[in-house]
């Protein structure tokens, strides 16, 4: 068994989405004086590794508390779409096993570029292809940037895919390979718009 970590780290220099706050790190307890360290966290619920909430794009809508715990956990597959360049179709999609409960992770170009700096062209999901998915039943997706759908697109493809399943953006993929796992993606308990998560890939 090998477990993956595919978490972004939290660090005040990461990247963020474009008007989203750096995260914020400030020590207020310190060994040489009070015995121990202590530190506060200042972020945005969209920050690197997290999941969105139907309160993300409804108002009143579910908060990450209410999301349902089997979305985080459970079997697991890898797509390799690094060939398909920026745009994720239902054609490119169609190709693939995917079925109803499982959890879907997709490796795309953003995946071998990186994240040293934000890029507006990165790839994403079409409406398309997010119709695909909820058709299909997954029951939760995860993305390798901090958003599943076109820079600055409006929000069309999260309105078919929060109400469907469990989101996760932000995902680490770079050294993952495309296969099948089990995967676990915790967010925070609190009943926000979005809440940071770790999230890792079991394999056999």
């Amino acid at each position: 068994m090998k477990i993956h970590d595919i978490s972004m780290l939290i660090h005040p220099d990461m990247l963020v989405y474009p008007g989203n706050p750096a995260p914020r790190i400030d020590q207020y307890k310190n060994v040489q004086d009070d015995g121990i360290n202590e530190s506060s966290l200042f972020l945005g619920m969209h920050t690197g590794t997290h999941v969105d909430a139907r309160l993300h794009i409804e108002k009143g809508g579910a908060g990450v508390a209410e999301l349902p715990l089997e979305s985080f956990y459970g079997p697991c597959v890898v797509l390799d779409m690094t060939r398909h360049g920026r745009q994720i179709t239902a054609e490119h999609l169609k190709n693939e096993d995917v079925h109803k409960d499982l959890i879907v992770l997709l490796k795309t170009e953003n995946s071998l570029k990186g994240y040293d700096r934000f890029r507006e062209d990165y790839a994403h999901l079409t409406a398309d292809g997010a119709a695909y998915l909820a058709k299909q039943q997954v029951k939760t997706v995860g993305v390798d940037y901090l958003s599943v759908e076109p820079f600055e697109s409006g929000m069309k493809v999260h309105l078919t895919l929060v109400p469907a399943m469990t989101v996760f953006e932000g995902l680490d993929l770079r050294d993952i390979s495309a296969g099948k796992y089990i995967f676990l993606g915790l967010p925070l308990r609190i009943n926000t718009d979005g809440a940071p998560a770790r999230a890792i890939l079991i394999s056999p």
